[in-house]
């Protein structure tokens, strides 16, 4: 088994890229571990305390489980992936069944970050995106699929996201073998992890 990190900003277009990937091979091929599903469980906080929760702070996080997940799937284990509410700001009931498979992509804003999870990883990747571009798809996705008015994303990103993205995320792409600008329309450097990907299961 391989395990790819792939890692970017908000917005930067990181998940298009696993999609794209993961649509141009077959489904035995590749099995997606998303870090923002690994949020902690705020089941014991208020309603008001789950609101104040930082999201791009790596102690939003938990880092165990999914460093425990990924080494069953390493070892040919199945896992039961939570699944996380951005409305509700907790973990919801239902898990998600994943199968270990040949390469196992994990992908997030944080991806890279925590040096466990990366010293397991065989090739990792920092999607690079100009910061505008990941300001208005944050606006086009939070504002549809979250809730949120256009001046709310706005202070989001001035408040909490530019400052995280340079202390957090940013300085992450210096451990990156690979940095694909542009993400989802970067044909180029999808379709080289996608032949990266299908070397790795011929050879199996």
């Amino acid at each position: 088994m391989k395990i790819i990190g792939i890692a970017g900003g908000t917005g930067s277009g990181k998940t298009t890229v696993v999609k794209k990937i993961v649509e141009a091979l077959p489904p035995h091929y590749v099995a997606v571990v998303p870090v923002d599903s690994y949020y902690n469980d705020t089941t014991h906080m208020t309603e008001e305390e789950r609101r104040a929760i930082n999201f791009d702070h790596p102690d939003a996080f938990d880092w165990p489980l999914l460093v425990q997940h990924v080494k069953q799937l390493r070892q040919g284990e199945s896992v039961e992936q939570p699944t996380y509410s951005y409305i509700k700001s907790n973990r919801e009931k239902e898990t998600v069944h994943v199968d270990p498979k040949p390469v196992v992509i994990i992908e997030g804003i944080m991806a890279l970050i925590n040096t466990e999870l990366r010293e397991m990883m065989d090739l990792k990747i920092f999607v690079d995106t100009d910061s505008d571009e990941r300001l208005i798809r944050n606006i086009q996705r939070d504002c549809v699929e979250r809730g949120r008015t256009v001046e709310m994303v706005i202070d989001r990103y001035q408040k909490v996201l530019k400052p995280m993205h340079e202390q957090f995320i940013e300085p992450t792409k210096k451990f990156a073998d690979l940095i694909i600008p542009l993400g989802g329309d970067n044909k180029t450097g999808i379709h080289i992890l996608k032949t990266y990907i299908e070397g790795i299961v011929t050879n199996i």
